[in-house]
């Protein structure tokens, strides 16, 4: 992969045709044109439509056609950059097959409805890239789990290991309901529910002390009047770095980022140990407020000082939009497209293919 010119991204705009951008996370997708300021439109992501039971290469082609009809643009016209979440998390030869399966569908869908062009690339790397890095520890907060992905040059080091905890965001809204009911705050739908998690909610920097304060706080809902919540705002993302509050086996947000870093010294990928100490957070959740804050308070805690020394957490460079704008990034790179996508030639003659996930 080609180092990033982050200097020259705007210079050479003028050169560059644009492109579609097709963010598809695991709950929802956002979409738009490289040259807009962000996505011009969201919708449910590729995996809920159609029945599960049914082929891949069909719900692909109904996602894709929906996001250009609603786009309106003809799919002949510009290139198009594909993000995905990670999956198929290990180094297993079963899991690489699989992510080559899904790789090789994507293709052949976009192909098939005469896309000129293809860059398919994971969220994770494009997160970073957004934070104008190109390594670093990516942690993706998604719809159902929460990824630790270590990057280094672009490329994901599924060698070093990617972390998982069953936590996203899903059990975050889940568990703000099981809270509102206990303590008889009534609501119509969850998505009220996620929408005081998105606007109230936020992470404790000391937890217990957090306890003892009032932290009592309101907010109108769309066509359900004022809701206030108090410590409810703070215990919800508490269950990222003590799961066992919600009922969940399995390792806190921090020990998982611990773990991660630790693998990454032991691996020795490089000559110091800086590329790691990076830690960029993406994906809707991730933006509750306080939460870059607590996660580096708490790797120091936890890391001898060695390893801790360094270590940075940025927050989502661009909010629930930070993977988009990654591509968008590199679709303004005066390499874009040549060094980025593959054409229908090339894929049929398999010859990038594995440069570029």
């Amino acid at each position: 992969m080609m180092p990033l010119s982050f200097m020259k991204v705007y210079s050479k705009r003028a050169e560059v045709p644009g492109s579609v951008i097709i963010d598809g996370g695991s709950g929802y997708c956002k979409f738009g044109w490289s040259k807009y300021n962000g996505p011009s439109g969201r919708s449910a992501t590729f995996l809920e439509f159609g029945n599960i039971e049914s082929p891949m290469y069909s719900r692909l082609r109904h996602f894709f056609a929906t996001i250009y009809s609603r786009m309106r643009v003809k799919t002949s016209f510009y290139p198009v950059v594909v993000s995905l979440p990670i999956c198929h998390y290990d180094d297993t030869e079963s899991a690489k097959a699989s992510r080559q399966q899904l790789k090789e569908a994507i293709y052949s869908v976009l192909f098939d409805m005469n896309v000129p062009s293809v860059c398919a690339i994971n969220q994770a790397t494009l997160a970073l890239y957004a934070a104008r890095r190109i390594s670093g520890i990516v942690v993706n907060v998604g719809f159902q789990v929460t990824s630790i992905v270590p990057i280094l040059h672009g490329k994901v080091m599924r060698k070093v290991g990617v972390e998982v905890v069953g936590l996203g965001a899903l059990k975050l809204t889940g568990y703000l309901r099981e809270l509102m009911q206990q303590n008889n705050i009534h609501f119509e739908s969850m998505y009220t529910v996620r929408t005081l998690k998105e606007n109230l909610c936020y992470v404790a920097e000391d937890y217990e002390a957090e306890l003892t304060k009032d932290t009592q706080a309101s907010y109108e809902a769309a066509g359900e009047g004022w809701f206030t919540l108090s410590k409810e705002r703070f215990q919800t993302g508490e269950i990222l770095f003590q799961p066992r509050i919600g009922g969940v086996r399995a390792m806190g947000l921090h020990e998982a980022v611990a773990l991660c870093m630790d693998h990454c010294h032991a691996a020795q990928l490089s000559y110091d140990d800086s590329w790691f100490k990076t830690v960029v957070l993406s994906g809707g959740s991730a933006c509750l407020p306080g939460l870059a804050e607590r996660l580096q308070k708490e790797l120091y805690g936890l890391l001898p000082s060695p390893l801790s020394n360094g270590i940075r957490v940025i927050p989502p460079p661009y909010g629930t939009d930070t993977a988009w704008f990654g591509a968008r990034l590199i679709s303004n790179l005066s390499t874009f497209p040549n060094h980025w996508c593959i054409t229908k030639k090339q894929f049929r003659q398999k010859s990038k293919l594995n440069l570029i996930w």
